[in-house]
């Protein structure tokens, strides 16, 4: 057993007795959940085992309707003082509450490497990385203010176009970045005047404790609302109600499509989705080996493969299949397993008691279907964690080459035309990114240029992932809905409104004295600096 650095201990656990509704935090006098960590520890009576964080209610379904009347009442079908209020109040209360959150940087660090097993250099950029999308929302949010500061006027009509919220969000973030993705939702939903019925992902709920004051005291009341517990508990009653505009969701399809189907006015429900992907490799037989096996490395094992941008197949050529594998392999097996803290770890526990056992699964299924383990540490397993197994060559009928494994299991294909991995693509469910090695101009271009409308990005030379944040983030297929970047996600959770008039002397006296008077909130050309 790993000895605890002082300053990476949980001293205290955690019991999260109150949840936020209506500018509340109000107590919870129901079941709690236990919330444990899969690093294992001696517990009080000197037991080896998972260790106990602590709790947070198990809301039911009268207490998840309280939450959104909160949220409803707050909107006041667009007449509340949220949606209403000045822009540069908004930002002001998204400043006090991003001010307050980076005072609790060190806590939620701490509990990202409990609660999930994410190791400390990424658990730190995870907060940081936040805390920079925050303001660069805010930055981006005045900018789309300064360029709706103006009339347009066309075929005798003088137009005042801004963007307007849609109404009440059910917001519901992944576990494997319960920090980042979650506010990727939560902020640019809230800044554009919606109010949010928020509950947290099954794996990374503690972490938000050290928020709740924040958001209690820099929002309106009802503008902030968090529901605990269950989905089919809380979030299903909720979408029942009809009552929700907007469902805001980074996690499984098949939870999406759940969560829709409770829904009764489909026609009027926004979707704004990141949901799962497949993304490939494909390695031509001019690439630099080093430099792909790096990438491949980082694609398919950063986070142990928790992730939807993950690498979670490889296509390699035939020609340098054999020597792709031996290098690959190797790596893989020089990776450092360990507990988050430690230096140099990549590999860490799996935050899902049931992880191990289903990789397990895929890999014994490969392997009957013709796989084979390439590495020697492929596939050993401890209580918490089933070390990374390089499967070559994988049949098409395997569940690993079919299934989104979200863990750290890696397929290997060979290819000798590069139309077998492009068909492939074109059948998948999934098209999120693909990461496309080579250095040939005339085989890279019209590759390119059938990939782009496969997938929504072509990582050249380099392993797919989200950031920069200002970039789009989206998929096609089964992958996403709404597109969500610093740019894109304000208006994912917005819609175009405006005020017009025709361009005659009565309505143009009306409008300078609006202007004027700056006694409309909307109706205003000051720029905000």
């Amino acid at each position: 057993m790993q000895t605890v650095q002082e300053e990476f201990k949980i001293k205290n656990t955690i019991r999260q007795e109150t949840y936020l509704a209506d500018g509340e935090l109000k107590k919870w006098g129901g079941d709690h959940a236990e919330v444990y960590s899969s690093i294992r520890t001696r517990n009080d009576r000197g037991e080896y085992g998972p260790t106990l964080l602590g709790t947070v209610p198990n809301m039911d379904e009268t207490s998840a309707l309280e939450t959104l009347d909160a949220a409803c009442k707050a909107y006041d079908r667009g007449q509340g003082l949220w949606p209403t209020m000045k822009v540069v109040d908004r930002i002001a209360c998204m400043e006090k509450f991003v001010a307050q959150m980076k005072s609790q940087r060190e806590e939620v660090v701490r509990l990202l490497m409990w609660e999930i097993g994410k190791n400390l250099p990424d658990s730190q950029k995870e907060f940081d990385r936040t805390v920079e999308y925050i303001y660069d929302t805010i930055e981006d949010y005045k900018q789309l203010d300064r360029d709706s500061a103006r009339f347009e006027k066309h075929g005798g009509v003088n137009a005042h176009i801004r963007r307007g919220p849609l109404g009440v969000v059910l917001c519901m973030g992944p576990y494997n970045y319960p920090l980042n993705e979650t506010f990727a939702l939560l902020i640019p939903a809230l800044i554009m005047g919606n109010t949010v019925v928020f509950k947290p992902a099954k794996h990374g709920v503690l972490l938000l404790s050290p928020l709740l004051e924040a958001f209690r005291n820099s929002f309106p009341e009802g503008v902030v609302n968090i529901v605990y517990g269950r989905g089919r508990v809380v979030a299903a009653p909720i979408m029942k109600t009809g009552k929700i505009d907007v469902l805001a969701l980074i996690g499984n399809s098949k939870s999406a499509i759940a969560l829709q189907d409770q829904h009764p006015n489909k026609n009027r429900l926004r979707l704004v989705l990141g949901l799962e992907a497949k993304n490939p490799a494909i390695v031509l037989p001019d690439a630099d080996l080093d430099l792909a096996v790096n990438e491949c490395i980082s694609g398919t094992l950063s986070f142990n493969g928790q992730r939807c941008t993950a690498l979670k197949v490889l296509y390699v050529h035939e020609d340098i299949v054999e020597e792709f594998n031996k290098r690959f392999a190797q790596r893989v097996d020089e990776l450092k397993f360990g507990n988050p803290w430690e230096p140099g770890v990549m590999l860490t526990p799996l935050p899902e008691p049931g992880k191990p056992g289903y990789i397990r699964e895929l890999i014994d299924d490969a392997v009957r279907k013709g796989a084979k383990i390439m590495n020697k540490k492929g596939g050993e397993q401890t209580e918490n964690y089933i070390f990374p197994a390089v499967l070559y060559p994988v049949s098409k009928d395997a569940r690993v080459y079919e299934e989104e494994q979200f863990g750290p299991v890696i397929p290997v294909l060979s290819f000798k035309d590069i139309e077998e991995p492009l068909n492939d693509m074109a059948e998948s469910n999934y098209g999120q990114q693909v990461s496309l090695f080579g250095q040939n101009i005339k085989t890279l271009a019209p590759l390119i240029d059938t990939l782009v409308n496969l997938v929504c990005r072509v990582n050249l030379n380099s392993s797919c992932q989200r950031g920069p944040d200002v970039y789009p983030f989206t998929g096609r297929k089964d992958s996403a809905v709404s597109t969500l970047s610093v740019h894109d996600a304000l208006r994912s959770f917005s819609v175009r409104t405006f005020v017009a008039s025709k361009d005659n002397e009565y309505n143009n006296a009306i409008l300078n004295e609006l202007l004027d008077s700056k006694a409309s909130n909307f109706v205003s050309t000051d720029y905000i600096l």
